[in-house]
């Protein structure tokens, strides 16, 4: 049985339940139990993804127990989260026998969030809530604000977790409390606060791997890269084949251009998630950094193979396959992805931006200055646009080039942005770094640093030690020259 860091699944309670029911259709004997616990099977069973036995499951559920409440709003979730289809959930909902319970209440607000009918969903909720007797109202709350934590809306989130009494140290106290708070805190940004609640979890609760990975990606989100890498490694400690906290290491090692062990991570991951588009599409990337090109090429033919046009990682796939085609000296190939990406009609600048870069790549430099001058004539976003051009220039060790594309690039950008642009200073200084234009690279990293840290990291980041945040760059090196 799978470790998953949550505690009833984890309890020897649910380890009974679990075996008796396992023990029954292993032998092919009837199940004798009521639809709460086999929704409680289903959901463990597809949270170690194990989809087949979650719907076999369910689907007894549902037949021992039609208009049961729980495995209705199991297969209502079903219908929002994974179908996108609010029609199905309301025709789900209204098989509910008890339209008074918990679960009618609080499917009815998802549905009814689902269709962007948010303040309907909260006034529908706030008349239910005055309705209860006080004992009942701590319960209601937190059901309240996870479901709007699950549908990303953490301001909302926040305004129901505060009608609690703060004097009451059954609500001060209270991990659920803490730790929806803490989610909450990380989706709105505010990292410092969700790591603080996460930590005071922690200590609480030091075995939790669950707390630790969410630490780490509060971390991570936060740049702290370090530090995730750390907390995922306490993770993977109470859970050695933890999925999560593989890939959440393996993350934070790509960030600090750590690309042979973030490697070992993604394939750790691989092992179990097989078909994970976004661990393919990052093995291949770390494989390009290594050079290792014809193995990140049949990696990145996988992810490809899995993608689909509406998937968040699709034009990122495409795009690392055709560099990988391009730096192991194929061209055509390259040019290859580019077509099959612009038939399934993806967005014609950005093709055209990386047939330029592959173009420089073969050193064919008026074809290459062809594709970008066309992508910056059709781009909506000009200034981007040239930016990628210049920095395409760099990578092809067009040195100079992007050097002098720069020196226009600033120059116009800050006479019409009235010294307000914070693009491109990084890169910049990178490219004086090159040509050995020292000063004119302390100036310009100077620069970067007070404007644009998160250009300062990706440009010129494996130039410093992991530890220092790129808005300190210059005064480290600063530092460090006037010692010498």
């Amino acid at each position: 049985m799978t470790n998953t860091g949550d505690k009833y699944f984890d309890s020897e309670a649910f380890h009974k339940l679990l075996d008796s029911y396992e023990t029954s259709i292993n032998a092919g004997e009837p199940v004798f139990m009521d639809a709460d616990d086999l929704v409680d099977i289903a959901d463990y069973y597809q949270y170690t993804g194990e989809k087949d036995k979650a719907e076999e499951a369910i689907s007894l559920a549902l037949s021992l127990s039609p208009g049961s409440s729980s495995p209705l709003t199991y297969r209502i979730h079903e219908a929002l989260f994974q179908q996108n289809d609010p029609q199905k959930a309301w025709e789900l909902l209204e098989q509910m026998i008890d339209k008074e319970s918990p679960d009618y209440i609080f499917d009815r607000a998802e549905i009814l969030i689902s269709e962007g009918n948010i303040e309907e969903a909260e006034e529908y909720l706030e008349e239910n809530f005055r309705d209860l007797p006080s004992d009942e109202q701590q319960d209601f709350i937190v059901d309240a604000a996870n479901i709007f934590m699950d549908w990303r809306l953490p301001e909302k989130v926040i305004q129901w977790v505060t009608r609690g009494n703060p004097n009451d140290p059954n609500v001060k106290n209270s991990t659920e409390f803490k730790e929806i708070l803490a989610k909450a805190f990380v989706e709105m940004g505010k990292y410092e606060d969700g790591k603080r609640i996460f930590n005071e979890l922690i200590d609480k609760d030091p075995f939790s791997k669950k707390y630790w990975n969410a630490l780490a990606s509060a971390q991570f989100m936060n740049e702290d890269y370090s530090g995730a890498i750390q907390s995922s490694e306490y993770a993977i400690a109470l859970e050695p084949e933890d999925p999560e906290g593989f890939i959440t290491k393996a993350n934070g090692l790509l960030r600090l251009n750590n690309f042979e062990e973030a490697l070992k991570y993604y394939q750790r991951y691989l092992e179990l998630e097989p078909d994970d588009e976004f661990a393919l599409l990052h093995e291949g990337t770390c494989l390009i950094n290594m050079l290792k090109l014809q193995e990140a090429i049949e990696v990145l033919k996988k992810a490809q193979a899995i993608t689909t046009k509406d998937s968040s990682y699709f034009w990122d796939i495409y795009q690392e396959l055709a560099f990988a085609y391009a730096e192991n000296k194929e061209p055509d190939k390259a040019m290859e992805v580019m077509d099959q990406a612009e038939a399934m009609e993806y967005d014609p600048v950005q093709i055209l931006l990386i047939r330029g870069h592959i173009f420089l790549t073969a050193e064919k430099l008026d074809e290459a200055k062809e594709a970008f001058g066309k992508a910056i004539r059709m781009s909506d976003s000009r200034k981007q646009t040239m930016l990628r051009v210049i920095v395409s220039f760099y990578d092809n060790r067009y040195v100079e080039g992007a050097y002098a594309f720069l020196q226009r690039f600033l120059t116009h950008y800050d006479e019409e942005e009235e010294g307000k642009n914070t693009e491109g200073y990084a890169y910049m200084a990178l490219c004086c770094y090159e040509l050995k234009k020292y000063d004119e690279f302390l100036s310009y990293l100077k620069k970067a640093c007070e404007v644009n840290p998160a250009e300062c990291r990706i440009a010129v980041g494996n130039m410093f030690p992991e530890d220092i945040k790129p808005e300190n760059y210059y005064h480290y090196i600063k530092d460090k020259l006037d010692r010498e």
